[in-house]
């Protein structure tokens, strides 16, 4: 949960689609451009200028909706090594901007002129030149104007029209994307996803770096991706996995080893540049595994946000969901949710007034003045509102304000009859909620990346027992170091650990 994070709307698996809306905004006449990868007619709907001006004007809305990843040293070597990859791309004169997203999903993903990668895809790579393919991979959407020429066919399919609504605030985003399908919220499609691999590849060897590392990225995100898939069935939640061609073949892939294999013929830098392990393994150190400090951290049950300086307690055994947007507990039946959101309140609002325009002037019962641990709120319960499950029942509401933000949480039972028996834990909850204490500071950091050198004796297993990491830590800790699923480290190696 980010002290902004309210201000956050959509979601990764969202992002083609995000941009489909505003290149249709344009209204721009149809028309031939020349590709500049190919040298071929491309039939779109904008030109090369308006193309960068989208992505200028919706890079302060991905900011908004991840944050930027407050470490200046990383962001200017992924921009230094950024930069290089794009002044040997077949657009050398865009204005390019790299920025690391402060999220711990595995991805990276471009707009026109942007590039964008995670420190959650960061921390498993492994290798100066396995982040230069990333980039490169990115960079090749831009090159080929991937997104451009997606938007071009789903205005041609009627989108256009739906995505226009969008914007003016009369569509539907969730029609938008049942009408769009896997193309416009999964990805650029097979082709488009190999193409940014061949020219990705193509810009490793122009810099020097071998080709290959393009096939080492594939390998450790589909290693990552079976494990998470795992996870998340386990969890009754959505996988957060890589987009495209890296999430839908492996790293033995005909068509990927030939795109690497044609790159390899390119005109390339020359000498051979070394891929840069321990370099990069460096820069990485430190890095957070999971939510950073800024988005808050859960533990057991409780969760924890150093900067904002508070911390709540959920339901023993409930899940706790920490989200770009707010925290969502679950019982295990999933038939129960308490869930914590945060604003700055308008100037003068008391507790009691934000509370009723949080539910939408629904009629409240049961309401009262709510002090806990020394804050002021309100808690009432609002009979008959549309709850997460489709239907209509009571929830309880609650305000509490503290350091300039109203802390509202809402508690629902699916079925109507349950809603008393989970009210009394829904209020025990709520009144968790206090300041941090300077002796629980510790608490709410991250986990973090640590470098170790490993010695002869040196096991995972062994690594496994010591590690922080809640579940499947010995799984996790060979997918970080590139050693999954049974190899163990050589005597000598830096490994990647979690502290």
């Amino acid at each position: 949960m980010s002290p902004v994070f309210l201000q956050r709307g959509y979601t990764m698996r969202l992002r083609p689609l995000l941009f489909a809306a505003a290149a249709a905004a344009t209204l721009a006449a149809g028309g031939c451009a020349t590709n500049p990868v190919t040298g071929k007619s491309d039939v779109v709907t904008m030109s090369a200028a308006q193309e960068v001006e989208l992505g200028r004007k919706m890079h302060p809305q991905i900011l908004r909706e991840y944050g930027r990843y407050e470490d200046e040293a990383l962001q200017a070597y992924v921009s230094e090594l950024g930069q290089r990859i794009a002044a040997k791309s077949h657009r050398p004169d865009l204005q390019y901007t790299f920025t690391v997203l402060d999220s711990e999903e595995v991805n990276a993903f471009a707009l026109p002129g942007y590039v964008y990668i995670t420190r959650g895809i960061m921390a498993y790579l492994n290798s100066e030149a396995e982040l230069a393919a990333v980039l490169g991979h990115e960079v090749g959407h831009i090159t080929a104007r991937h997104s451009v020429r997606q938007q071009t066919g789903a205005t041609a399919t009627g989108v256009g029209a739906t995505v226009i609504g969008i914007l003016t605030g009369s569509g539907d985003l969730a029609g938008l994307a049942n009408m769009a399908g896997t193309a416009l919220v999964r990805g650029y499609g097979r082709d488009m996803e190999l193409e940014a691999d061949e020219l990705g590849a193509e810009y490793l060897n122009r810099l020097g770096y071998s080709p290959e590392a393009m096939i080492d990225v594939v390998r450790l995100l589909k290693n990552q991706e079976m494990l998470e898939l795992q996870l998340a069935r386990q969890e009754g939640r959505e996988p957060r996995v890589y987009h495209g061609v890296f999430s839908t073949h492996p790293d033995n892939d005909t068509r990927l080893k030939e795109v690497v294999a044609a790159a390899r013929k390119t005109p390339g830098a020359g000498d051979q540049r070394p891929d840069g392990h321990e370099a990069y393994l460096q820069r990485i150190a430190g890095l957070p595994l999971g939510p950073s400090r800024e988005q808050g951290v859960v533990k057991g049950s409780r969760f924890y946000h150093g900067t904002l300086g508070m911390t709540v307690a959920f339901p023993t055994g409930w899940i706790v969901d920490n989200q770009p947007t707010k925290v969502v507990a679950s019982n295990p039946q999933k038939d129960a949710v308490l869930q914590l959101t945060a604003v700055p309140p308008p100037p003068g609002t008391k507790p009691q007034e934000l509370l009723a325009r949080s539910f939408g002037g629904t009629p409240l019962s049961g309401g009262e003045p709510l002090t806990v641990n020394g804050l002021a709120g309100y808690t009432a319960v609002a009979r008959d509102i549309g709850l997460p499950w489709g239907n209509r029942g009571p929830a309880r509401g609650a305000v509490i304000y503290y350091n300039g933000l109203a802390y509202l949480f809402t508690g629902a039972s699916r079925l109507t009859g349950a809603f008393a028996a989970n009210d009394a834990l829904f209020l025990s909850s709520i009144k968790t909620f206090r300041r941090l204490r300077d002796n629980e500071l510790q608490l709410a950091e991250p986990q973090r990346i640590k470098l170790v050198k490993a010695t002869a004796s040196t096991r995972i297993a062994v690594l496994a027992a010591a590690s922080p990491i809640e579940k499947y830590p010995a799984e996790r800790l060979r997918l970080l170091n590139d050693l999954y699923p049974d190899k163990e480290p050589a005597p000598g190696s830096w490994l990647k650990v979690v502290e």
